[in-house]
This record gives C-alpha cells, sequence and structure tokens, in this order.
C-alpha cells in the first residue's frame, strides 16, 4: 500500500466512527498497539521539539524506504504518533516529501486536537519531513 491508499484506509476507518469519543478511543487504541521503541533511540536529539508532551521520533533507511519508530508519554500524542507511522513508515524518502498528511484535515482531527496538541502533530509532521530529506539528501550524494 502507498501513503495515499493508507490515507485513505484512515480516513474511511474515522469516518465510520460517527462521535469523536469513540475516535479519541481509536486514537489510543493506536497508541497501544504501537511497537515499543528501543531505549537506545530514546534521547535528545530524537526528542521532537515543538511539542508540550515528550515525544521521541528516530528513523533509519532500510532497503530504500524510510522506517520510523517513536514513542510519547501521553497516550492520546502516542497514539498520533502510531498514526502518522502507519501512513509513512516503510515509505521512500521522495513519496513521504511529496505526500502531504491529507489524514488529519480529512478526518477532522486537525480541528478537534487542543491547540498544544495540533502545534504537536504539526512538529512531528516536521520531523518527518527531515529525515526523509536528510535521507534524500544522503541518497544524492552516492
Amino acid at each position: 500500500m502507498n501513503i495515499t491508499e493508507r490515507q485513505q484506509a484512515i480516513i474511511a476507518e474515522f469516518a465510520a466512527l460517527s462521535e469523536w469519543e469513540d475516535r479519541y478511543r481509536r486514537i489510543i487504541e493506536y497508541g497501544r498497539d504501537l511497537p515499543a521503541m528501543d531505549p537506545a533511540h530514546k534521547t535528545d536529539k530524537n526528542q521532537v521539539k515543538g511539542c508540550q508532551s515528550v515525544v521521541w521520533l528516530h528513523a533509519e533507511l532500510k532497503d530504500g524506504a524510510v522506517v520510523y519508530s517513536g514513542d510519547s508519554d501521553a497516550m492520546i500524542v502516542r497514539g498520533l504518533i502510531a498514526l502518522l507511522l502507519k501512513v509513512y513508515s516503510g515509505a521512500t524518502p521522495a513519496d513521504v516529501l511529496a505526500t502531504p498528511p491529507d489524514f488529519i484535515n480529512a478526518t477532522g482531527l486537525a480541528s478537534h486536537l487542543s491547540q498544544t496538541r495540533a502545534n504537536g502533530l504539526a512538529a512531528m509532521v516536521k520531523q518527518i519531513r527531515l529525515y526523509a530529506l536528510a535521507f534524500q539528501a544522503l541518497a544524492g550524494r552516492r
């Protein structure tokens, strides 16, 4: 599945949940299901700046695809990370950079998050894109 198809699946899943309480519950479930992040990656270098909660994002390039891992000390934020990783992890750097996170607006997340969480989500997206940009630049130098 490509990034656009993954986003469409999330949009469809959230559209089937009519109440925001159910959507928040689903986000928390995504956070619970997020694989544990290697403690060695929970460093200051991997901490996302601009988040009220503590958020870590790590990325590696494997076989031409960016593989992200992440974690947070807050359950809703951990769920938001899980959604972002579901969309972007495993894609090429070029695809990550070419595909904005349209699911955020399409699901209504953008308008239902507090300002601080929305800012944190934007910071996470920015960090995901920065990792992809760095990997793309490294590939261009070879």
